[in-house]
């Protein structure tokens, strides 16, 4: 910000990568005020991996998702954090670790609660790479991430199949209004099939290691982990 005038220059990095605005709710003409809303019956997770592997929408069994939730997996990005170059690979407990008091089992369980209570799909969204990881690959097409959210929140891609994922453990759909079924398994994205299933373990295998942190976790949840 020039002192001055105190006129702002987005352009200029040497401060930060990434900038955060503040202003008052009541600005936006179709805000919710108090910001209260009734429980919800679609639940999402959004991450963006870097390995390509990830299905870029899974949806969640109750186990799965509080496993999934407790392990806040996504890759650290190029422009959201000072002197990130490259993608990396980073595990936040239920997305927030520096903001829980309680033991991560806490957290998890009480989604397991609302999830039986007014049961609730739980989806993992994947905006990272398809096709190849970081530098092979490339982004996940937002025009098909918007789809699959819409389709997510409708009720839509309940109608369709899903397949287990034998790696990852989570449960893939065989189709979606406005996304192409290739795009679904990223397998299938892969020109090298050897070198997904390589690359889909060792990311697998690090969500296992993330996990033995968590000691007091249930047993049903540490196995609805990856099996790669």
């Amino acid at each position: 910000m020039d002192e001055d005038t105190r006129v702002l220059d987005y352009n200029d990095g040497s401060l930060t990568e990434n900038t955060r605005a503040g202003y008052p709710v009541e600005y936006i003409p179709n805000a919710a005020i108090p910001g209260v809303g009734g429980q919800p019956k679609t639940v999402v997770f959004l991450t963006a991996d870097a390995f390509g592997v990830l299905p870029p929408i899974a949806k969640l069994t109750r186990d799965q998702a509080m496993f999934h939730f407790v392990s806040g997996y996504t890759s650290k990005l190029a422009g959201t954090e000072r002197g990130i170059i490259h993608p990396e690979t980073t595990f936040s407990t239920c997305f927030g670790a520096p903001f829980l008091p309680l033991d991560p089992s806490v957290y998890a369980e009480m989604l397991g609660k609302k999830i039986d209570t007014y049961n609730s799909n739980v989806y993992l969204i994947n905006t990272g790479w398809s096709g190849g990881p970081y530098g092979v690959g490339k982004r996940m097409s937002i025009k098909h991430t918007r789809a699959m959210v819409t389709a997510a929140l409708s009720g839509e891609l309940e109608k369709s199949e899903f397949v287990l994922d034998p790696i990852f453990n989570v449960l893939i759909p065989t189709s979606c209004p406005g996304v192409p079924s290739e795009v679904l398994n990223p397998k299938n994205t892969w020109a090298d099939k050897d070198a997904y299933e390589k690359q889909a373990k060792d990311l697998a295998s690090r969500f296992t290691k993330n996990f033995t942190k968590y000691t007091n976790m249930p047993k049903n949840i540490v196995d609805a982990g990856p099996k790669g």
